[in-house]
């Protein structure tokens, strides 16, 4: 039995996921990803920080990839939810082509799945992901964020189960493309640092990792919930503001350098995705913060 195996088993005996209420806070976690040398940063932005442009069809995702290559990203995320519903492989090679020609690279996808619906809704929920999981391969993307879930349908100990055999039998899939998954801490059934790792540790696979959402953890210290899930990111979703407990309808500026520092501290190395949300309008707002992470990086 590997150390994954154990600390697996010894971390299912403990968690019931009512609330968390019997999970041991204290327990190992599963082992960071193993990074040799130092840190490294590549600066990307993510589709979904154009939203209500490309929503309104005031930009196409062929004008967004113009608008990361004039700003300096190495990289986009292509989020699922703009791409043309009615495309086909002639559109999908029109769009690589497009990138390559722009030298900026796909650094990854991401699908709106749902891993906690029903046991009938689930291989619907399965396929979107596999499709995505295709398209990746297609672009050259090398990771697909996906979501848990938010358990409106079921309690958490339940969906997490659904959730946990669903990423199991996608990591599977993915895994035989050199595609990993990264799981983002996005509310619902992973709202604490806790939850997430457990999952993570359950599905036990090679191809998983955390998509770390900077400002997503609305706990006491989103910075010390950030601090343990960092060592296990894939990818990072960075943002300019935190969500902090007792802030439930507004956010408060994040400290950038911090949230560099517990990366670093992390040794994480990859991309920083921005994930625009800002009140100020994208137009003045997105190319500040770009600035400014890339004054960081």
């Amino acid at each position: 039995m590997n150390r994954r195996q154990f600390l697996r088993t010894s971390l299912g005996a403990t968690v019931a996921f009512a609330g968390l209420s019997t999970f041991n806070r204290t327990a190992a976690a599963i082992e960071p990803f193993k990074r040799t040398g130092s840190p490294r940063f590549k600066l990307s932005m993510c589709a979904y920080s154009w939203r209500d442009a490309l929503k309104a069809n005031k930009m196409d995702m062929f004008q967004f990839v113009d608008y990361c290559a004039d700003h300096g990203c190495d990289g986009a995320e292509l989020t699922s939810y703009y791409f043309p519903k009615d495309m086909d492989d002639a559109w999908m090679a029109k769009f690589k082509r497009h990138m390559h020609l722009r030298r900026l690279s796909a650094s990854g996808t991401s699908v709106g799945n749902d891993f906690t619906v029903p046991d009938d809704k689930m291989p619907e929920q399965i396929a979107m992901t596999k499709k995505w999981i295709n398209h990746a391969e297609f672009l050259g993307a090398p990771y697909v964020r996906v979501f848990a879930g938010m358990s409106k349908q079921s309690d958490p100990a339940k969906a997490t189960e659904r959730c946990i055999a669903a990423l199991k039998e996608c990591c599977e899939y993915s895994g035989k493309k050199g595609i990993f998954l990264g799981l983002e801490n996005h509310h619902g059934i992973v709202a604490e640092p806790e939850q997430i790792i457990h999952i993570v540790n359950a599905v036990d696979s090679q191809w998983l990792g955390i998509n770390c959402d900077t400002a997503n953890f609305q706990t006491i210290d989103p910075y010390a919930s950030l601090e343990k899930i960092a060592p296990y990111a894939i990818n990072v979703h960075f943002k300019g503001e935190v969500h902090p407990k007792g802030h439930e309808k507004e956010k408060v500026p994040a400290d950038l350098p911090r949230l560099m520092k517990i990366l670093r501290d992390a040794n994480y190395q990859g991309y920083l995705a921005l994930e625009y949300e800002s009140a100020e309008a994208p137009a003045t707002g997105i190319p500040k913060l770009l600035t400014r992470m890339r004054e960081l990086m």
